[in-house]
C-alpha cells in the first residue's frame, strides 16, 4: 500500500523541534503496532462495511482510503475536508471520494493518542458498531501502539474563539491540557438538560466517554428512514427515546450518557485539527456543524493558535479538574444497565 504524507497545516510557522530540552522530553508520535480489520453496518447506508486500520509513517497523520473506489486517493482527516455535517461528519478527498460517520473512530484515535494511521474502508461510511467509540478503542488496544521517532505536536489555543448559530454556541479558550464542557438542552423529559465537564487525562476518554452511545428520538428516526437515512439504525447501535421512555433493553450506561456522547462527538470533530488541541472546549447545544465552524474560525486567525511540540506531562496538567456532572432538571429516574456501569 502506498502511503503519502498528509499535512495538517501549511504555511504556518511551528515551534522548532530540538529534542529533549529544559521543558522536559518530547512526546513521540504513535501509530498502530499492527493492522487491524473489522466490519459492521453503516448507520445511514444500512449495508455491511469492512474497514482495516493500517500503521502509517511519522508525520503522515490520519487519512481514509476508499478501497471500493480504487483506493488511489487519500481523504485527509482534516477540518478543511469536511463537506457535510448533517447527522454525521463527512470528509471529501481531492478526487471526490467521500467517507462519512468518521467522528466516533476519530474520537477513539484521539483518546488512544494515535497520530498516524490509514483507514481503508470499502463503503461510504465507517460502521456504527454499537453507537459508541468503545469497540474502536478495544480494536486499537488489541492492535497495540508503536512510538515513532518524531515529536508529537499539539494545537495550542492562544486566544478565545467563539462561534454561534441560533441557540448553539461553541468556544475554544486558552488553558492547560485539553478540557471539555458540554451542555445539552432537549425538549424531552428523558434527555432534558445535562452538563458535563471533563479533563481528558490519564485515560479518562476510555472510561468516561468511549462507552457513551449515539441517540435519537423515535419519531425523528422514522422521518430520517423515510428520507433514506438511518437505514442501518437499530436498538443495537443507538439509544432510542420514545416520549418519556427508552426503548433499549437495559437502559443507559451512564445517567448522563446523552451529554457524554455529545462530548465524544466533540473529541472526534476537534481531532480534525490534525493534532490534539491544547485548550478548553465549551459547547452549548453543539453538534458536528458548529464544531467544524469553530475549527474553521480558529485556523482563520493566525494569532489564535500555534503548533507546538508536546512535552511529557503537558496533557496531564495537575490543574485539571475532575469530572463534574450536573443532573438534568427533570425528576424522572434514568433507566440503568443491570450493574449500573458500562459493559466491559
Amino acid at each position: 500500500m502506498e502511503i503519502v504524507q498528509v499535512t495538517a497545516h501549511s504555511g504556518r510557522r511551528e515551534t522548532d523541534f530540538g529534542g529533549d530540552g529544559p521543558d522536559g522530553p518530547f512526546v513521540r508520535q504513535k501509530t498502530l503496532a499492527a493492522a487491524v480489520a473489522f466490519d459492521g453496518i453503516g448507520i445511514h447506508c444500512g449495508t455491511k462495511v469492512s474497514v482495516t486500520l493500517h500503521p502509517a509513517p511519522p508525520g503522515s497523520g490520519i487519512a481514509f482510503r476508499r478501497s471500493d473506489e480504487g483506493g488511489g486517493t487519500l481523504i485527509p482527516a482534516r477540518w478543511d475536508r469536511v463537506v457535510n455535517t448533517r447527522f454525521c461528519t463527512t470528509l471529501v478527498g481531492d478526487g471526490g471520494s467521500h467517507v462519512g460517520t468518521v467522528e466516533h473512530l476519530l474520537a477513539a484515535l484521539a483518546g488512544c493518542e494515535i497520530d498516524n494511521v490509514v483507514v481503508e474502508v470499502d463503503g461510504p461510511e465507517i460502521p456504527i458498531m454499537d453507537g459508541s467509540a468503545a469497540p474502536f478503542v478495544a480494536l486499537i488496544d488489541g492492535a497495540g501502539c508503536e512510538e515513532q521517532d518524531a515529536p508529537r505536536r499539539g494545537i495550542r489555543v492562544r486566544k478565545p474563539v467563539t462561534v454561534s448559530d441560533g441557540r448553539s454556541t461553541a468556544s475554544l479558550l486558552p488553558g492547560p491540557g485539553f478540557t471539555l464542557r458540554v451542555e445539552i438542552d432537549f425538549e424531552n423529559p428523558i434527555v432534558s438538560r445535562q452538563s458535563l465537564s471533563l479533563a481528558l487525562v490519564n485515560g479518562t476518554f476510555k472510561t468516561e466517554l468511549a462507552p457513551a452511545r449515539t441517540f435519537g428520538f423515535l419519531d425523528q428516526i422514522e422521518q430520517m428512514q423515510a428520507a433514506g437515512l438511518a437505514r442501518g439504525g437499530s436498538l443495537e447501535n443507538a439509544i432510542v427515546v420514545d416520549g418519556d421512555g427508552i426503548l433499549n433493553h437495559g437502559g443507559l450506561r451512564f445517567e448522563d450518557e446523552f451529554a457524554r456522547h455529545k462530548a465524544l462527538d466533540a473529541v472526534g470533530d476537534l481531532y480534525l485539527a490534525g493534532a490534539p488541541i491544547l485548550g478548553a472546549f465549551h459547547g452549548i447545544r453543539s453538534g458536528h456543524d458548529i464544531n467544524n465552524k469553530l475549527l474553521c474560525t480558529l485556523f482563520a486567525d493566525s494569532e489564535a493558535w500555534s503548533e507546538e511540540v508536546l512535552r511529557a506531562g503537558e496533557l496531564d496538567h495537575p490543574a485539571h479538574e475532575p469530572t463534574r456532572r450536573l443532573a438534568r432538571t427533570s425528576s424522572n429516574p434514568w433507566p440503568r444497565a443491570p450493574d449500573g456501569r458500562p459493559p466491559s
